[in-house]
């Protein structure tokens, strides 16, 4: 099979087997989770869904579910009251314990928010995603504010990171992302850990997020949903037309 019915045949999967009716639903950014938005949609149009209440993770997202009519809803609204029942998305890279890198798609910031108000999170992938050390060959963004650019880029490399500022395609300058931020590319030449990493980049002043997806801080969670269980379910697209699925 070709990547993009990879892509598509995975998504449907996720969508199928998680995906029910009246749903409080975040829904992804990137190649393949536009996918399951767009199953999304005709699973409403044909009426085997209803009552789902999305909340997408970028413009790019937002503009997919108006075309199919997803009724939209942020997580401040009245009716999601900051909390989801699942997410769907994609990631850029997937280790062996599910931990990802996501943001090649510049939306890091709202996708993190979102997967970790989720009590379920679903990732979709083609095989090409899964990686045995996170960090080492796709880069990890590191969303930072545009006045922090210079300092920013100084402490990264402090942490062995080479780093390159993401230029935009199609268009001269770097990258703006939907909150208006600047993107730094982060790679590592030795393997790191991506749970510790994941907090102290978030500690550099000027950093706004980065794309290390790991679990959120014990704090975050209520009695009944320990940081253990976080992990997401991976749905593994394979060219022979398989999809696995990794929990």
């Amino acid at each position: 099979m070709e990547q993009i019915a990879v892509k598509e045949m995975t998504a449907r999967e996720a969508v199928k087997s998680l995906v029910k009716s009246n749903m409080k639903l975040g829904l992804g950014t990137g190649s393949t989770a536009i996918h399951a938005v767009r199953q999304v949609g005709e699973l409403l149009e044909q009426g085997s869904l209803s009552g789902i209440l999305a909340v997408p993770t970028s413009f790019q997202t937002t503009i997919e579910c108006e075309k199919w009519g997803i009724p939209l809803f942020t997580l401040n609204s009245r009716e999601i009251g900051g909390n989801l029942d699942l997410s769907i998305d994609g990631a850029d890279e997937v280790d062996p314990n599910n931990r990802l890198i996501k943001g090649g798609g510049g939306a890091l910031l709202l996708e993190k928010i979102i997967a970790y108000a989720s009590a379920s999170y679903a990732i979709v992938a083609d095989e090409s995603k899964i990686v045995e050390n996170l960090g080492l060959k796709f880069p990890v963004p590191v969303e930072v504010v545009p006045e922090a650019r210079i300092p920013v880029t100084l402490a990264l490399e402090k942490f062995g990171a080479e780093v390159m500022l993401r230029e935009a395609l199609r268009k001269a300058g770097p990258v703006i992302t939907d909150r208006g931020n600047l993107l730094l590319d982060i790679r590592f030449r030795e393997a790191i850990d991506p749970a510790a990493l994941e907090a102290e980049l978030n500690r550099i002043p000027g950093v706004v997020e980065n794309g290390f997806f790991t679990g959120p801080a014990k704090q975050l969670y209520s009695a009944n949903r320990p940081p253990a269980h976080w992990r997401p379910a991976v749905f593994i697209g394979h060219s022979d037309g398989r999809v696995e699925r990794r929990d």
